[in-house]
């Protein structure tokens, strides 16, 4: 429980810190490289033009579904990794080492992006809408899904399911090899003593 509690708080957190830099990148993404109507030339004219036409909830849009989503990322890797390296090494399948936390990273990242990916679809779609194009985050979904379908809410699942892994495989193997030479160090320290 304490570390869905702890994903949850950290995905939060983050996502209330950083939603105006989401939104830009997120509008960015969606603009046409090279077409001269792009609503956005640079980083900083969006945020000024996004806070002068849509005022500061423009720069916030958008928020609960990005905190939803992160949240949901965060306790869907940290509980699954720790699951899956648990499993592992408690019925001695792999040892504790480098190969346990790269496959329980790859099922990690596989499992984060099957349960973000509807929230993700319906973020990105509502924080790059004009403004009143859906009453808000659970509007946009329902609107999704009766005109798109199931399916719509896993549209680009390969590149999602490529970063998360890819984020996964750096995030855990870095995290465990630190908690190695920080205990490692520790151990050394104590011997001395």
């Amino acid at each position: 429980m304490s570390r869905i509690a702890a994903g949850m708080t950290t995905g939060s957190l983050a996502v209330l810190i950083a939603q105006p830099t989401d939104v830009v990148k997120v509008r960015f993404q969606a603009q046409l490289r090279g077409n001269p109507n792009n609503r956005y030339l640079n980083t900083l004219q969006a945020y000024s033009r996004i806070a002068r036409e849509e005022g500061a909830r423009g720069l916030w849009k958008g928020t609960a579904s990005n905190a939803s989503r992160n949240a949901i990322v965060n306790v869907s890797e940290i509980v699954c990794y720790d699951i899956i390296k648990e499993f592992f090494v408690s019925r001695k399948i792999m040892d504790d080492a480098v190969p346990c936390h790269f496959t329980s990273a790859v099922i990690a990242g596989f499992a984060a992006t099957v349960v973000a990916s509807p929230v993700d679809v319906v973020k990105t779609r509502y924080m790059n809408s004009k403004p009143g194009t859906y009453s808000g985050a659970v509007g946009c979904a329902m609107e999704m899904f009766s005109k798109e379908g199931f399916s719509a809410f896993y549209k680009g699942f390969t590149p999602s399911f490529c970063r998360l892994v890819s984020w996964n495989i750096v995030l855990w193997l870095s995290y465990e090899q630190i908690k190695l030479a920080i205990n490692t160090h520790i151990l050394e320290h104590e011997e001395k003593a």
